[in-house]
């Protein structure tokens, strides 16, 4: 890929970032991480991998503001347009298109060419460890999502089987399962060394709201008549 080749992408994934929780920096820090996972894989064709660690992401502003899209498969077809639309070749449009389609968790459309195995693994390193934690508290933030959700008694939810979105649903329902889910030894590597400041920041977490609700409950029992 020539240099030329190279800003032309990254000033189009610029233009097309919106999410603050998804923005450029998510898109380095992947294209990063993919480099690093990229070194211990054979036949790497780099100019798909750098292509489409660019421009995985380029349709998040089209699924915030429908969710029924997938940002994944809209975002295939429109980088495959802008790929074509910019004189590259349609073999290599379309190399780059299934990696963005596949590199969102879904059981029926998986991954199945190394540049798209490193991309998913890339793209998941960044939901794990601190960066995920993160990252995760920036989005809820943004949709108005609250940290966690009260059970039926009045007591903290530690996120298990909520069905009401928060902080510590999606660490339950997401981010503590993440490490299990990479397709490279590198990748699955790199995500185990973050994985223990993630646990950590949860539990600190949910501890100190379950002790500030059950000390600040059994108080106002007692001075409230």
């Amino acid at each position: 890929m020539t240099s030329e080749q190279f800003f032309l992408i990254e000033k189009y994934m610029i233009s097309c970032m919106s999410d603050s929780a998804h923005d450029k920096e998510h898109i380095y820090r992947v294209l990063y991480n993919a480099l690093n996972i990229a070194e211990a894989e054979n036949n790497v064709d780099y100019d798909v991998l750098v292509a489409a660690c660019l421009l995985h992401d380029i349709a998040r502003k089209e699924q915030f503001e429908n969710p029924h899209i997938c940002h994944a498969m809209y975002g295939g077809e429109k980088a495959y347009s802008f790929l074509i639309s910019n004189g590259f070749d349609a073999k290599f449009a379309d190399r780059v298109k299934h990696c963005i389609q596949t590199h969102r968790y879904r059981k029926n459309n998986q991954p199945q060419t190394v540049e798209a195995k490193i991309l998913f693994d890339a793209d998941k390193l960044d939901v794990c460890g601190a960066v995920g934690i993160a990252r995760t508290l920036v989005y809820k933030g943004a949709v108005s999502d609250p940290l966690y959700n009260l059970s039926d008694d009045g007591t903290v939810s530690d996120g298990s089987g909520d069905i009401s979105p928060s902080f510590f649903q999606e660490y339950k329902f997401k981010l503590e399962n993440m490490y299990s889910r990479f397709y490279t030894a590198k990748g699955a590597e790199l995500a185990k060394t973050r994985q223990q400041a993630a646990v950590d920041f949860y539990n600190s977490l949910y501890k100190e709201v379950n002790d500030t609700y059950k000390s600040g409950t059994d108080i106002l029992k007692d001075i409230i008549e």
